[in-house]
């Protein structure tokens, strides 16, 4: 069976995780036609539960910026999402063994949190129930691209789903099909890779103590381990990147006493005794950015333009907010009655976003590095960082406004 589509005012997205679905309905809303195609089967779900984990509807938790928060307020879905959220009001880091220690509280900063932590699995839910009710998103999931061309008026893919095949064009399509981006490599776009050789330890725990909305990252010998409140007054999640080839010994419910002993000495007992855990996930961390991300009619977005390191919690937020600026480049064609897939456009839209991307990249990427090296005097040198930051006037307010996302 083969179908045909195409429309002045119509995009594809090729990819359906949390990027693919937050800009289909931003599209949506200004009566933008979507056709959303996802290579796994979106999940059924009934009644209040977790949606079942989905490709990325897993066990991660995105810290929302509040730069995030807003865009989603502006599409209407921040009371559905507030309902699974956990805000932070304060921000503690810390390095185990060391003197330095800085901290952001949202009260001193006149800020109402610095963001909201919200587990994937919930996210995915809401972006997906709402997308379902959208009648401008033609949801078509179960598909594999295996063709990506373009002309000077068209982008067009081909997808097989069992034994149909459906070609597909239109003005604008937007590649939103993570790392390993098909629509990418058929672009011929080029990456640079650097393999941070960790993998992240991902779960949920719950503490003695209660969480009182506090995110902490301590850097430990083991890896920078992030711990966020989530809803739930006992409820942590885990975020600890750990040496590639160690998560073995961190995975299986053989190992929950070893991996609780293990946070409880590297946290120390500022959250009380960690009394269980939830499963664990691993996922590989490295960081991989597209050389281009515009090429003729096509925009790479997300994952598939930049994976970085999860360090800062920053990566998704990135996403969002490209997003949302490639929105105001289309509404601006639709309000001037010009192409939505111009190609100059296009590029106009990436030079735009370079510089808050190359910033958020360039300070995941340091932090990695920087505190994954022991040498003692680049030890002393963070330590001291650390602290300069806590004590001297100014810095907080500069840097609490570029991580919510509002200096972007």
């Amino acid at each position: 069976m083969q179908s045909e589509t195409q429309s002045e005012h119509n995009v594809i997205i090729v990819g359906g995780g949390m990027v693919g679905l937050s800009m289909a309905l931003m599209l949506a809303r200004h009566n933008i036609h979507v056709q959303l195609l996802e290579a796994i089967k979106y999940p059924e779900f009934d009644g209040n539960e977790v949606v079942p984990y989905h490709s990325s509807f897993d066990a991660r938790n995105t810290a929302l910026s509040r730069r995030s928060v807003q865009i989603y307020q502006q599409l209407g879905l921040w009371n559905a999402l507030q309902e699974h959220a956990t805000p932070i009001l304060q921000v503690h880091i810390t390095e185990q063994g060391s003197f330095g220690k800085a901290r952001l509280i949202a009260d001193e900063e006149r800020v109402e949190s610095f963001g909201q932590v919200i587990e994937n699995a919930w996210l995915g839910r809401v972006l997906l129930t709402e997308v379902r009710k959208q009648p401008l998103i033609e949801l078509i999931d179960g598909v594999e691209v295996t063709s990506l061309t373009q002309d000077a008026e068209l982008a067009c893919v081909e997808a097989k789903r069992d034994d149909e095949v459906l070609t597909l064009s239109a003005k604008l399509l937007i590649a939103a099909d993570g790392r390993d981006s098909f629509c990418r490599q058929a672009l011929g776009v080029g990456v640079d890779v650097h393999d941070y050789d960790q993998v992240a330890i991902v779960t949920a725990v719950q503490t003695s103590k209660p969480h009182q909305q506090v995110g902490f990252e301590r850097f430990s010998e083991l890896g920078p381990l992030a711990l966020l409140p989530l809803p739930g007054e006992y409820r942590r999640s885990v975020v600890w990147p750990v040496k590639k080839g160690t998560e073995s010994e961190w995975l299986g419910e053989k190992n929950d006493q070893h991996f609780l002993d293990a946070l409880q000495k590297t946290y120390g007992d500022r959250a009380g005794k960690f009394e269980k855990t939830g499963q664990r996930f691993c996922f590989p961390l490295s960081q991989v950015l597209a050389h281009k991300q515009a090429v003729g009619r096509v925009v790479i977005m997300g994952n598939a333009a930049h994976t970085i390191h999860p360090v800062a919690g920053q990566g998704f937020n990135l996403c969002l907010r490209d997003a949302f600026v490639l929105l105001r480049f289309i509404t601006e064609q639709l309000e001037n009655s010009n192409d939505i897939g111009e190609p100059e456009m296009l590029k106009a839209y990436e030079q735009a976003r370079l510089q808050d991307q190359q910033r958020v990249i360039r300070f995941c990427d340091s932090v990695v590095r920087g505190f994954s090296n022991n040498n003692p005097i680049l030890k002393l040198l963070r330590n001291t960082g650390l602290v300069a930051f806590d004590v001297i006037p100014g810095i907080k307010p500069l840097v609490a406004n570029y991580a919510m996302g509002l200096k972007a």
